[in-house]
């Protein structure tokens, strides 16, 4: 099966993740010792999204991530660049619109959206900085980017801790519960070369996001980066 390296070539990590796309949600959750649910409950409450509101959900995968915002009255559009996972989620909810689509090339007008929001998928991204615009591009001004992502465990004894983990104790973890071991190695070893969290918001900020900041969650094994697209000036 199909591992993707580090240089994050889109073939690559489409077909890694056509491949484990059946048991990806279950795998999420034992990996994550539980934790993910609670992510995604934050990433929810952290968006905040109204009856009504339009809402991107990027590196959707299953859909799973864009049921709490369905939920809440939005229009919520998940996107995934996996065919794969698309699949999985169209047989699991068959009412949402998964769409497919390249986060760097995104298939939308400009300001379609009311909110952005992308989970533990930007990583993957062969052009985060790229990503980053389009997300720009397609809200409205006004609009949010609400960006869940692992990162950098802020005490340093933990740090250490969940390094070992994420190269020692994952992949015998995976072998036992995942379809594609080797999908969680290279899932491993991108999170540790993932920039921190000032980098990031460093990122959001030269692509054009106002008002950018980030929340830890779990002693920031994963943050929540958050950016509004500024109105343009009067006059």
């Amino acid at each position: 099966m199909t591992r993707a390296s580090l240089d994050k070539q889109p073939q690559d990590v489409a077909a890694m993740f056509d491949g484990v796309a059946a048991n990806y949600d279950l795998t999420n959750d034992v990996l994550s010792l539980g934790q993910a649910r609670l992510w995604r409950r934050a990433v929810a409450q952290a968006l905040d999204v109204r009856a009504g509101e339009r809402v991107l959900d990027l590196g959707a995968g299953t859909g799973t991530s864009s049921l709490p915002f369905a939920e809440a009255g939005a229009v919520v559009v998940p996107c995934d660049f996996s065919l794969g996972m698309l699949r999985e989620g169209k047989k699991r909810h068959p009412r949402l619109p998964l769409t497919a689509g390249d986060a760097t090339r995104l298939p939308f007008a400009d300001e379609a959206f009311d909110a952005v929001t992308i989970s533990f998928a930007l990583r993957n991204v062969h052009d985060t900085d790229a990503a980053l615009r389009e997300m720009r591009r397609v809200v409205k001004p006004g609009g949010r980017l609400l960006i869940c992502e692992f990162s950098h465990p802020t005490y340093r004894p933990f740090r250490t801790v969940y390094t070992e983990y994420l190269m020692r104790a994952l992949p015998p973890v995976a072998t036992a519960v995942s379809s594609n071991p080797d999908a969680y190695v290279y899932l491993a070893e991108s999170i540790r070369a993932w920039p921190d969290q000032r980098a990031l918001a460093a990122r959001l900020q030269t692509a054009g996001w106002s008002g950018v900041a980030w929340r830890n969650l779990t002693g920031g094994i994963v943050a929540l980066h958050r950016g509004t697209k500024a109105a343009p000036a009067e006059g």
